[in-house]
């Protein structure tokens, strides 16, 4: 039976999405986002068009994504200055933060 349990847990294990593994500090996120909050407002929801909406991103897109403007596959003056300093710890808890927000508190109803 221990063996079975083995089993099971390394297979769950290896079958997680990469995403739920590199998973960031939420809270921590949410310290480190409010230079973020210019453009994306402070909960991730955007007031403005020009700006995409972050929150309820999923987190291994919004990682991949501050990964690919700070390495420069992806063009913009504005993010790229923005992750210049961001470290991978500071980038997966940015993206864990705004993947936890849903956006629904700034919404009109």
């Amino acid at each position: 039976m221990k063996q079975l349990t083995k089993i099971i847990s390394t297979v769950m294990l290896i079958t997680l999405p990469a995403s739920v593994l590199a998973l960031g500090n939420i809270e921590a996120g949410k310290e480190k986002s409010t230079a973020c909050a210019a453009c994306h407002g402070a909960d991730g929801v955007s007031a403005s068009a020009m700006f995409p909406t972050i929150a309820g991103q999923h987190a291994d897109y919004m990682l991949h994504t501050l990964k690919a403007y700070k390495s420069g596959q992806r063009d913009n003056p504005i993010m790229k200055a923005s992750v210049a300093a961001l470290s991978e710890e500071d980038m997966a808890d940015l993206a864990a933060y705004f993947a936890s927000q849903t956006g629904l508190s700034t919404l009109k109803k």
